[in-house]
């Protein structure tokens, strides 16, 4: 007696029944097999053909309820061949009837198999949005955030750091479907912002099934998803959408867009780590491809490697990624001025807007928490006191009701521990001082690479990049469909930006020939010239420096070798003050040399002298200093 098989589709799952049939026929312990009908014993053409050829090799026959059947003889093996292609073709025929029954009743709009979450039937072939509050609330806020944060992935993070739930069906025997509601996987929030049912239409057959052969056998590969264009069934405006048509077919763009490792030649991938500003938004102009980022430390590199990686021939370009960066993000500043106060305001808005949010829902599984306690009160007084093994439950049901209604207000009261305090007048002021400057907004050392990368998105669709000796050629596709080319200089070779200018080059050079490094260095950091890195100077860094491009230290004797002298030794050979020589110095009544503000006059000797013998002073004739003089005219 074989029965192992009982419950078990035969169009392509392992039958170990009928496995171990076969096996006993071919040990040659089986003298006949008997089965209500022949042709069910095998229900695909394989297996049937199969026993028939293993019944006719060792003499086992084949009974049925019409006849009883020897392989071996010809006229019998005809009539078993013709009993199973009979049966294939029966069930052939169930199963289109079958299918087409169901594709009759999706087209009509009518076929649901299952209900998605916030949505509950109304009579046999309608559904309309779940009366619970909080089940459309959470939902809602889902989309919302979506919109805000463009990013599945984001979504779900903020979800689970706010501690917020959303519910979930749940199917058992007794009590059906019911609602649940747990912390979301990324699964959670991906199938709600791709389910066409919360836009408010109905899709039928947007998965399919794939046959493969494995290990011999056919395997079916079920819950393959279809392009929205080879849905079987979609019909719009079917029922109370939670997000408009136009919205979902936006989020679908989007998401397809973040999905860096599938269709990588034409995503452009959400935005991630990294300080580079126009990761995915670049694409070759010499051959078409996607450029890529990479990094060495935190200076990075734009690269085009298609012609490489799918020709083995050189690459295409590659340029550092500093200089292009800042002039994009100048010019997107320039095109987003106008609305800085709006962003100003709704960012506002969006940091009481968020936290309301996360409360409300706080809020909404409370009122239920309380319900659900008052309930079970009730349950609990209705019973007979007397009655232990009733009471017994009702109670401890109150009870577990009671401790999440308890932790539940402690969520509440923890949320608003926490919750930050709200803009006063000065930190509004502040935001619309920011809104109405939006480059001091994009230097802030608030604002992160993350969100410079989100605004840049939101105003770019795509950037085409050409170089052309050493100028790299943009060409900025705004979202809008306008058009704008910039034309940025490369860096020439020997060239990066830790270097310092060509003007402070030539200042310490000068400065060498006037002083020591120590008051160099003070000089500079006065002057607020730093560092190719930013940093200060200092005497050992002004001696590196030197080293580095071959100045000469300086040396004491230097200016009387060039026969130079100081403001002071000009004051004294001049007999006037120090403030007087300045000012002749700078009047330029006397030639002198001054290479930058707060750096030493330097005077030809000779120029000194010559100005002291036509310009001797004429002192008076006594000690007397209040004694004046008497010109005659």
């Amino acid at each position: 007696m074989i029965d192992d098989d009982l419950g078990r589709s035969g169009g392509g799952i392992a039958r170990p029944g009928f496995e171990r049939l076969l096996a006993a026929i071919c040990e040659g312990r089986v003298g006949a097999v008997l089965a209500i009908e022949a042709s069910r014993l095998a229900r695909n053409g394989r297996d049937w053909h199969t026993l028939i050829e293993f019944c006719g090799l060792v003499g086992t026959i084949i009974v049925d309820e019409d006849g009883i059947y020897d392989p071996r003889h010809p006229n019998d093996r005809l009539l078993l061949g013709m009993k199973g292609t009979m049966s294939e073709l029966e069930l052939s025929l169930f199963r289109q009837r079958s299918h087409e029954a169901l594709k009759q009743k999706a087209r009509r709009g009518a076929l649901f198999l299952c209900v998605a979450v916030g949505y509950v039937k109304s009579g046999r072939d309608r559904i309309e949005k779940d009366p619970d509050q909080r089940v459309q609330d959470a939902l809602k806020l889902v989309f919302s955030k979506f919109a805000e944060f463009q990013s599945a992935r984001q979504v779900h993070v903020w979800l689970r750091d706010e501690g917020i739930a959303l519910p979930v069906s749940s199917y058992n025997a007794v009590s059906g479907r019911s609602i649940v509601w747990k912390l979301p996987i990324y699964n959670t929030v991906l199938n709600i912002l791709t389910n066409p049912v919360y836009a408010g239409a109905y899709a039928f057959g947007r998965t399919t099934s794939k046959v493969v052969i494995e290990d011999g056998r056919k395997r079916v590969r079920r819950g393959l998803r279809r392009p929205l264009t080879e849905w079987d069934v979609l019909l719009k405006d079917q029922h109370e959408g939670y997000i408009a048509w136009d919205e979902f077919e936006r989020n679908q763009s989007v998401i397809a867009d973040n999905a860096t490792g599938k269709g990588s030649a034409i995503a452009r991938g959400a935005a991630r780590r990294g300080e580079l500003l126009l990761t995915g938004l670049l694409r070759c102009g010499h051959c078409g491809r996607k450029m890529y980022v990479a990094y060495g430390g935190k200076a990075g590199r734009y690269h085009c490697e298609g012609a490489l990686v799918n020709h083995g021939t050189q690459r295409c370009i590659s340029f550092g990624g500093l200089r292009a960066d800042q002039a994009v993000g100048t010019e997107v500043l320039r095109v987003l001025k106008p609305l800085g106060i709006d962003a100003a305001i709704k960012a506002a808005e969006s940091l009481e807007g968020e936290t309301s949010a996360a409360r409300r829902q706080l809020e909404l599984a409370l009122q239920r928490a309380r319900f659900d306690t008052a309930h079970a009160r009730h349950q609990y007084d209705a019973v007979d006191p007397g009655n232990r093994l009733v009471a017994g439950e009702l109670e401890r049901r109150w009870n577990e009701a009671l401790l999440i209604e308890h932790r539940i207000e402690g969520e509440i009261a923890a949320f608003d521990a926490r919750k930050p305090t709200p803009l006063g007048e000065a930190e509004r002021q502040q935001l619309m001082q920011l809104g109405a400057d939006l480059a001091q907004a994009w230097s802030h050392s608030a604002a992160t690479s993350a969100t410079r990368k989100r605004i840049v998105r939101a105003a770019l669709h795509e950037i085409i990049v050409r170089i052309e000796g050493d100028i790299i050629e943009l060409i900025l596709h705004w979202q809008g469909g306008d058009h704008t080319a910039l034309k940025v200089k490369k860096n020439t070779a020997g060239k990066h930006r830790l270097m310092i200018p060509a003007d402070t080059l030539t200042l310490i050079r000068e400065l060498a020939r006037l002083m020591p490094d120590r008051q160099i260095a003070r000089l500079l950091n006065r002057a607020g010239k730093p560092t190719g890195r930013g940093n200060g100077w200092t005497q050992a860094r002004v001696c590196s420096f030197r080293s580095h491009y071959g100045i000469a230290v300086h040396r004491e004797s230097e200016w009387a070798e060039r026969g130079e002298i100081t403001l002071e030794a000009a004051a004294q050979i001049m007999e006037v003050s120090v403030m007087t020589a300045h000012r002749i110095a700078r009047l330029g009544i006397i030639k002198g040399r001054q290479a930058c503000e707060g750096a030493p006059w330097a005077f030809k000797a000779e120029d000194v002298a010559a100005y002291r013998a036509q310009n001797a002073p004429r002192r008076p004739l006594t000690a007397d200093p209040a004694q004046q003089r008497f010109d005659f005219q």
